[in-house]
């Protein structure tokens, strides 16, 4: 699938894909023309279209796109090669901001996607999420050890809640106006330190 998007050179590709991660952060998905989207990337909606055949078809090659690369960089910088939760999260940062260097619209856009309500996307991308979210939850959790924990902490509950509070402040964050890399730097630092203190064991 896309072959022709493939074959195109490199720097196009990114072009393509930032300029559809910006106007669909910006907009529900009805209200965001393929049109505007090949202005930005500099290229005519026609040709466009000759690499995806419809705005679907575009909109969820990004989605399956944006879970690819956090998962890319997620190993680049070895986040499940630790058995310290907080380490791999601390890692897991870092690879996120330098995502949000080479794609600075990825996230919004994957905020946005999830809770996109369009019934001819909404289920695939909820299914593709599920999936996604597992794997994330089982390479994370396969790599822990409960004595590192408090006594009877349900690990996997333990982490859909972070999953979930940091899922929720990336929305808040959206509706303020915008993702500020520094303040969220800030703030997940916080809350790394709050999770700490409530669910390590013990030393």
């Amino acid at each position: 699938m896309n072959e022709k998007f493939y074959q195109l050179p490199k720097e196009k590709q990114e072009k393509i894909i930032n300029a559809g991660f910006y106007v669909f952060s910006q907009n529900s998905y009805k209200k965001s023309p393929m049109s505007e989207i090949a202005a930005d990337a500099g290229i005519s909606k026609s040709l466009l279209f000759h690499y995806f055949r419809n705005k679907k078809e575009f909109y969820l090659f990004l989605w399956e796109k944006s879970a690819g690369i956090t998962t890319e960089y997620l190993g680049a910088y070895k986040c499940y090669e630790s058995t310290d939760l907080f380490e791999m999260m601390e890692r897991g940062m870092q690879a996120k901001f330098k995502i949000m260097e080479l794609y600075p619209h990825m996230a919004a856009f994957a905020v946005k996607a999830f809770y996109e309500k369009e019934a001819s996307i909404c289920t695939e991308i909820q299914e593709s999420y599920r999936r996604h979210f597992d794997r994330k939850a089982a390479n994370a959790l396969a790599a822990l050890n409960p004595a590192d924990f408090v006594p009877g902490l349900d690990l996997g509950m333990m982490y859909r809640e972070m999953y979930w509070a940091s899922e929720g402040y990336l929305w808040e964050m959206l509706q303020r106006g915008g993702l500020d890399a520094e303040q969220m730097e800030a703030d997940f630092r916080k809350l790394l330190q709050f999770w700490k203190s409530i669910y390590k064991a013990a030393t």
